[in-house]
């Protein structure tokens, strides 16, 4: 699999990574030995990233993760884990001493002295002006409980603000065919200053997959039913703030463009592998043959300007009034 440096964590990681949040919570149940699974197939297939938080399901995937890279020594994987979601998100609770509390129970659970990356796990927006923040970040390099620190944002705004900030390694955004904001600016500003970018709900919650139509439900305990208006966080992280029946049309419209041989999936991947700037994208899955397919997807060649054109009509056509202002 083609590798990329992950911005200034200087480290390379492979294109395709996975999401582990399945793995964890609010996508229905996964059985742990189908979860371990998944992750083996994943690495087997060329995945160098993993990404996963303290928050899914309150430590699980962490556990999850921390179990399979035991039973792999020597497996070059870098795990970036995210940090902040289990307190009431008031800037007050960004303090050195929190963080230290929650990178400690990070390391306990994946099982490792040092964390690759940790992610402030889309805080408040004033968080990201607090200089107080990133020097605590800061000193959780220099006591050695983290390797580099990141930010997972909701809105371009919030990005950009991040970029700036010197010690800043990566930025995860939300990018895919339904989203397309931030390639006006984050990505070219990303990639000046050096910084990574992981691209996540790169499906769109599976509508990029091609596989649900208007009589399609999901499990009481999947987000998909009860964040559809944003009850319980950002309704950005659920099907992209998308209403479902738009990205139903919008899929519809993209499905004739799939080249021959691939999925739908594989090419809604493929489209964000090949916008630069991209550090790596971070479909999840819940199964091993989902994350063989989406592994597959950096095997494809890169997309011709036609299918580029393409996405870009159906998003300012369909989806643009929807998303384009809010986020």
């Amino acid at each position: 699999m083609e590798q990329r440096v992950l911005g200034r964590t200087g480290r390379r990681v492979g294109v395709v990574g996975l999401g582990a949040w399945q793995l964890g919570a609010d996508w229905g149940e996964v059985p742990e030995q189908e979860a371990l699974a998944t992750l083996a197939a994943a690495a087997d297939a060329g995945m160098t990233f993993i990404d996963t938080a303290d928050v899914y399901g309150d430590g699980t995937s962490e556990r999850l993760v921390g179990r399979f890279l035991k039973s792999r020594p020597g497996h070059g994987i870098t795990v970036a884990t995210k940090m902040g979601r289990r307190m009431p998100q008031e800037p007050g609770n960004y303090t050195l001493a929190n963080f230290r509390a929650w990178t400690d129970r990070s390391r306990a659970n994946l099982g490792v002295d040092v964390l690759d990356l940790v992610q402030l796990h889309c805080p408040p927006t004033a968080v990201y002006s607090s200089g107080e923040v990133f020097d605590a970040l800061d000193t959780l390099v220099a006591e050695q409980r983290i390797a580099a620190y990141g930010v997972s944002v909701e809105t371009r705004a919030e990005a950009l603000t991040a970029i700036a900030r010197p010690g800043v390694a990566s930025v995860q955004i939300i990018l895919n065919m339904l989203r397309l904001g931030p390639l006006a600016e984050v990505l070219p500003a990303a990639r000046e200053a050096g910084v990574g970018v992981i691209a996540r709900v790169p499906l769109a919650s599976g509508l990029l997959s091609g596989r649900y139509d208007e009589n399609t439900t999901f499990a009481a305990n999947d987000h998909r039913t009860f964040n559809r208006h944003g009850e319980a966080f950002d309704v950005g992280e659920t099907f992209s703030g998308v209403e479902f029946s738009t990205g139903l049309a919008a899929v519809r419209r993209l499905a004739p463009l799939v080249p021959d041989g691939a999925t739908m999936a594989q090419f809604a991947l493929r489209w964000i592998i090949d916008q630069p700037g991209v550090s790596v994208v971070i479909p999840g899955a819940r199964n091993p043959e989902q994350a063989r397919s989406n592994a597959a997807a950096a095997d494809l060649a890169p997309l011709a300007e036609r299918h580029l054109e393409a996405v870009r009509e159906v998003y300012e056509e369909l989806l643009a009034p929807q998303v384009a202002d809010r986020w």
